[in-house]
């Protein structure tokens, strides 16, 4: 019963603490959305990334984009180090206080200021070094994002050549789907029944016919190499379409997959109630992680706070905003779903799988040991087997491995949806910041392309397995400067900076904490890595940088504001 208990409880703190109070205050006291005021999607509507876009499209393009793995893979790795008492309560306090605001608050900065990335608006807030400085680093961070869900997502074609066709076949039903829409301007009830059904019949179909690659590869490519080319060329072509073209109605159609798989899993838990195998409490000191403080915060970033949320807020969600009295639900309602897919995904693989070999023994702890599953296949394989284990006890008659698949179809879904938003991403801020300068990088199919190009290197190189270890703290550093740049804008404007200024400095110190940490850690190894370190030491002067000009910035906002204007005095 406890299973049930905790997921009651989370989905109600989050709706009534966090959407009926915390999100009403900010409402209130901060945004005040005005439905009257015309947003960029609207007055800059370009037919290309300029859209104004039916709400419920928009919240499935937003919330495909900010889930990705993040909320799976996060939680599992954090339960297993620390236990899940402490990953369930960081995931429910930072979703609320500080996850959701931040996305909420860079949408509607990033919506009054012409749709402009959170970058762009650092110039406006903190000055153009800290413009420039970030951009290059967003850049860096952005460039290993797409080559490596590149790399997971080509992997899980091969470990499961069953999600091959639905993959791909969910491409073109989204493009008939978003031309019926915006085009005929069909009935979008209508037509989201006949591409979700088309979209089910694709997985039954990967199912029957799975497309194995021939162990020598194909065109040259080893098995990987060649599912990688193939996505960053899908990522490089969604990219530079038109948003409502392919962009939105896909991740409008890989919400619905989500979603089914969550239902299924949230009835799978209710319906069975397992024991939660996990241990609850694991100790303040994980050998292999460190710390519990900052370590968790840091493993633990989607579902409850990322700093790649305000790219996407920045970069694609507020071009597509159709009022301001929207925002509220797309962005604070979606980090909040969010959360309940880490809860769910704690719980099911908690449940799902044991810890320990349970007496009497009958359990192939291979396929369902938490620790087992995690060291052989990893997050993918822990969280299709607790998945399939529980949704098979509620419905014997769907197969083990048939459920297994819907679960990791979903993960890989959301892992491209991420891919091909995070190019985009990526151009708007090269177009944003060397742009305007080399007028070569303001073309977005050159910008395009050399982002395609030093993406696939790092990928095909295997170059991000060197970086990829910080990449937890630096997605939090993301999300610190972000705060740091809208509490600059609520400074300026006078209004409370509370909400946003202390989860801004709470997540600079943790990030700090987390680097100087693996700093240590990686320089005093058995086989140091001076590479890593450096970068982890690179990326502390990265964060005092960013809080002293953050600091700056608020001081001048200050004194500006105490300061009689020539026509007061």
């Amino acid at each position: 019963m406890l299973t049930i208990f905790i997921l009651i409880f989370s989905c109600l703190f989050f709706y009534f603490v966090g959407y009926r109070y915390y999100a009403g205050r900010l409402d209130r006291e901060v945004i005040q959305p005005d439905a009257s005021r015309e947003t960029p999607a609207v007055g800059q509507n370009d037919g290309v990334d300029f859209v104004p876009s039916k709400p419920l499209v928009l919240f499935g393009h937003n919330f495909a984009s900010i889930a990705g793995a993040g909320p799976i893979i996060g939680p599992i790795i954090a339960m297993h180090h620390f236990g899940w008492a402490l990953t369930l309560v960081w995931v429910l306090i930072g979703n609320v206080f500080i996850g959701a605001v931040h996305d909420y608050l860079t949408l509607m900065v990033s919506v009054r200021h012409r749709g402009s990335s959170i970058a762009d608006i650092a110039e406006d807030s903190m000055g153009g070094r800290a413009k420039m400085v970030f951009a290059v680093f967003l850049v860096l961070a952005m460039l290993l994002v797409v080559a490596v869900f590149g790399v997971v997502a080509a992997k899980t074609l091969i470990a499961q050549p069953e999600m091959v066709f639905p993959t791909f076949a969910i491409i073109p039903i989204s493009v008939i789907l978003g031309w019926f829409v915006y085009r005929r301007n069909s009935n979008l009830v209508v037509s989201s029944l006949v591409a979700v059904s088309a979209v089910v019949l694709s997985i039954y179909v990967g199912f029957e016919m799975p497309v194995p690659l021939p162990n020598e590869g194909l065109f040259g490519f080893s098995p990987l190499m060649f599912w990688f080319v193939v996505l960053m060329i899908y990522a490089a072509a969604a990219s530079v379409l038109p948003v409502h073209v392919l962009l939105q109605p896909r991740d409008y159609l890989s919400t619905y997959i989500l979603f089914g798989s969550m239902a299924l899993a949230i009835l799978g838990l209710l319906w069975v109630h397992p024991e939660i195998n996990t241990p609850s409490y694991r100790g303040l000191m994980s050998d292999e992680q460190g710390p519990v403080w900052p370590m968790l915060f840091v493993l633990v970033a989607c579902g409850a706070v990322s700093g790649f949320h305000s790219l996407v807020a920045g970069g694609t969600t507020s071009k597509q905003l159709a009022s301001e009295a929207q925002g509220k639900a797309i962005s604070y309602g979606g980090m909040l779903t969010e959360g309940v897919v880490a809860v769910v995904t704690v719980l099911l693989v908690g449940g799902g799988l044991y810890w320990v070999a349970p007496a009497g023994g009958g359990v192939d702890m291979a396929t369902l040991g938490f620790r087992e599953t995690l060291q052989s296949g990893g997050w993918i394989l822990a969280f299709g087997n607790g998945f399939g284990n529980v949704v098979h006890q509620m419905l014997p008659m769907m197969s083990f491995t048939f459920a297994s698949m819907i679960a990791v179809l979903a993960l890989n879904t959301f892992v491209l949806t991420t891919l091909d938003t995070a190019v985009r991403i990526t151009r708007f801020i090269v177009q944003e910041s060397v742009g305007r300068k080399v007028a070569l990088f303001d073309n977005k199919y050159w910008a395009t392309g050399a982002i395609m190009v030093l993406a696939y290197l790092i990928g095909a190189t295997e170059g991000w397995q060197k970086i990829w270890p910080i990449f937890g703290a630096t997605n939090q550093l993301i999300a610190a400067v972000a705060l740091m740049v809208a509490s600059t804008y609520l400074m300026a404007r006078g209004k409370p900076t509370h909400f946003t200024l202390v989860p801004a400095f709470f997540m600079i110190v943790t990030t700090i904490g987390a680097l100087a940490w693996q700093a240590y850690r990686f320089f005093t190894a058995p086989e140091p890595s001076w590479f890593l370190g450096s970068a982890a030491l690179l990326l502390i002067g990265l964060a005092l940088f960013v809080a002293s000009e953050g600091l700056r910035a608020l001081r001048g906002r200050s004194v500006a504001r105490l300061t009689p204007a020539p026509s007061e005095t």
